[in-house]
């Protein structure tokens, strides 16, 4: 009898402890977690320049969306991440790496797909603020031997092999000239918001990044390097898709009033009750851009036909990027024009012109005047309605400029017409939604 109680007692701890395992696994990833996200003009970001004005980091924003745009153009595409604007991003964000960790500060880019760092030692690095990180000082970095998957997921380009060590090693060159070389390793990297608040970061062991021994160029020192969020095998999203279900979302404040962070959610931390639109993802090349169809676009009650244009992709499927790290909106030469007559008959303001000679479609607007709602009407039947925040912004004090500008091949929909709508990402069910939202309030 004490035997068979004895039998029981031990089956039943044993049982407990793989409960407890299990319950233990399933907290260290929790279906959502998440990070700040900090604008570059953000009076929290350490780029933040006290002496500028609010008009002067619109233009130069607007200098960075047009450096920007020549990645997504064709005639780069075969090279991956190749003609890039170095410091192009628009938001900054906060991992750790390696182990003890070691805090990261990158550009999280939905345009990029590898995760890459400055790292020691250093052939030739650029000024950082912040120590660099050192894989000798790292229990869980681990080298990439060519030919494994991680390596062959860069493309033929960017790939180097070290037949010697029998290393995979990357190099990036930049549209200005900046460029990162280094070793493709792996490595554990921590994620999640500060300690300040009631929520554990969260640890993932053997993700693929670039070390970057060899960095220069036009790299802000503030920075550590870029934090790939595309849609490629080497994004963090992908490289975590089983973890957060293919799922990511982020929710943008307006530059100027983002006191606060905004907020990037890996998985699904809480699900909105508020209507959201939904369209689908197109496949297309290279797989790093999030390409949706664009249909058309309402001016109030008057709906333009997007596309049917000579000489112009517009009308065919994933015919605009969706892109976190562009500040203005892109959209076809000739169904632009369109766009700005439609603008200027139902805006009852004074047409100006923009002083830089910049923007083309500009109102004098000493006080609040009323501007129209736009809506994107995209593919699957999903209407973005952008309201005048999304579309216009204030480059004088007495003068509104529309901020989607014409592209004589790629379109894009940037970071402005996104603010304060909660974008989700579904790489499973391959669709991006859109729900209104106050982003300053969705902390």
């Amino acid at each position: 009898m004490a035997s068979l109680l004895f039998s029981l007692v031990s089956l039943m701890c044993m049982l407990l402890t793989q409960w407890l395992v299990l319950f233990a696994a399933a907290k260290t990833v929790p279906s959502g977690f998440s990070v700040d996200l900090v604008h570059r003009d953000s009076p929290v970001s350490p780029l933040y320049n006290p002496l500028e004005t609010r008009f002067d980091r619109f233009y130069n924003a607007y200098n960075r969306s047009i450096s920007r745009i020549n990645r997504f153009r064709p005639t780069y595409s075969k090279a991956f991440q190749s003609d890039i604007v170095a410091d192009g991003g628009e938001y900054l964000m906060k991992i750790s790496i390696g182990t003890p960790p070691v805090s990261v500060l990158g550009i999280a880019d939905t345009g990029s797909d590898l995760t890459w760092v400055q790292c020691e030692p250093c052939e030739e690095c650029y000024e950082q603020r912040d120590p660099l990180f050192d894989p000798r000082k790292s229990s869980t970095y681990k080298s990439v031997q060519c030919g494994t998957n991680p390596c062959n997921a860069l493309d033929n380009s960017e790939r180097v092999c070290d037949l010697e060590k029998n290393t995979c090693k990357y190099s990036y060159s930049y549209g200005d000239r900046s460029f990162t070389k280094g070793n493709i390793a792996l490595e554990k990297f921590t994620v999640g918001v500060d300690s300040t608040r009631n929520q554990s970061r969260v640890s993932f062991p053997n993700l693929v990044f670039g070390c970057g021994h060899n960095n220069g160029g036009t790299f802000d020192n503030v920075g550590s390097g870029i934090i790939g969020l595309g849609g490629g095998p080497l994004s963090l999203v992908k490289q975590l898709a089983k973890s957060i279900n293919g799922k990511f979302s982020y929710c943008l404040q307006a530059p100027d009033s983002a006191a606060k962070s905004s907020k990037l959610i890996f998985g699904t931390e809480k699900e909105s009750i508020a209507v959201s639109s939904s369209t689908p993802l197109v496949e297309r090349d290279p797989s790093t851009y999030y390409y949706v169809t664009l249909e058309a676009v309402s001016v109030g009650n008057k709906r333009l036909p997007y596309g049917g244009f000579s000489s112009s992709s517009a009308g065919k499927e994933g015919n605009i990027i969706i892109d976190s790290g562009t500040t203005l909106t892109f959209l076809q030469s000739e169904f632009y024009n369109s766009l700005e007559s439609a603008l200027e008959g139902a805006i009852k303001a004074k047409r100006v012109s923009d002083p830089k000679g910049l923007l083309s479609l500009c109102f004098e607007a000493a006080k609040d005047i009323d501007l129209p709602i736009v809506t994107f009407h995209f593919g699957g039947g999903a209407e973005v309605k952008l309201q005048a925040n999304n579309t216009f912004a204030r480059v004088q004090e007495d003068m509104v400029c529309l901020t989607i500008v014409p592209s004589n091949d790629i379109a894009i929909l940037g970071n402005l017409a996104q603010t304060n709508f909660l974008v989700k990402y579904d790489l499973e069910e391959r669709t991006v939604s859109f729900t209104p939202t106050n982003c300053a309030n969705n902390h």
